[in-house]
């Protein structure tokens, strides 16, 4: 059974978030979020004292490549695609409220 969030308590985490929610999407948002609240529960109640911290559970070792250095684009193959140039730059339109 999942938990049951209130519409407050969902648009809380929604403020927290930065999203602003319709009813709808609140309504089904509380719903999903305690199910993932309830599976997380489900999780926890798992004995790990035997599962070694960062025990990875593929069998794989490292899957980071060596940092090296590769080729990159040219000055001119970078700006190719660019909607705007100026003098070899990227031109963006201005932020508003900031000089």
């Amino acid at each position: 059974m999942a938990l049951n969030l209130s519409p407050d308590e969902v648009e809380r985490i929604a403020r927290l978030a930065r999203l602003a929610l319709g009813n709808e999407e609140k309504a089904r948002l509380a719903h999903e979020l305690g199910r993932i609240l309830d599976f997380a529960g489900q999780i926890s109640t798992l004995d790990t004292r035997d599962v070694a911290p960062g025990a990875g559970f593929l069998g794989l070792g490292s899957v980071e490549r060596e940092d090296a250095p590769l080729p990159s684009l040219s000055r001119e193959a970078a700006m190719a695609n660019a909607p705007e140039v100026s003098s070899s730059l990227f031109t963006v339109p201005r932020v508003p409220g900031r000089e």
